[in-house]
């Protein structure tokens, strides 16, 4: 798998974290970490690798939740932010950030994102986070 792909992967589940949690973000990056560095070979602790790309990712959605989450919602026809599903609305918050803040093209984010959202969500979830990009996409280019 490339880097970048596991890199949002890992960033989804501090997100994720995160958001549940409602932790500071430095908590769940360490606890994330913590969690990787106990699953070496036969449960023995293994030191965890940073990586520099997802902890980027995930500082910068948080830093900038506030302003994505308007996006979102402006985006999001008859959803709340707080009733769309845990994983959906943080594949949203860091494809959003990624698009707008990191500059990567928005195809690759989008399709990133639906593979976020087929690994870790459902089908009815792949179809709402492809319309919720694609505006979010259309809303920045016009």
């Amino acid at each position: 798998m490339p880097a970048r792909r596991r890199s949002r992967e890992h960033a989804l589940q501090v997100l994720f974290a995160w958001d549940q949690r409602k932790q500071p973000i430095e908590d769940a990056i360490a606890a994330f970490y913590e969690t990787l560095s106990s699953q070496g070979p036969d449960d023995e602790p293994g030191a965890a690798d940073a990586d520099e790309f997802m902890e980027s990712l995930v500082r910068g959605t948080v830093a900038k939740s506030a302003e994505i989450d308007l996006r979102i919602v402006a985006k999001s026809e008859n959803w709340r932010l707080e009733r769309m599903p845990a994983v959906d609305r943080n594949i949203l918050r860091l494809a959003v950030y990624e698009m707008a803040e990191v500059g990567t093209p928005a195809a690759i984010v989008i399709d990133e994102a639906l593979e976020l959202a087929r690994q870790f969500s459902g089908d009815e979830s792949v179809a709402f986070v492809n319309g919720v990009l694609d505006a979010v996409r259309r809303d920045a280019q016009a």
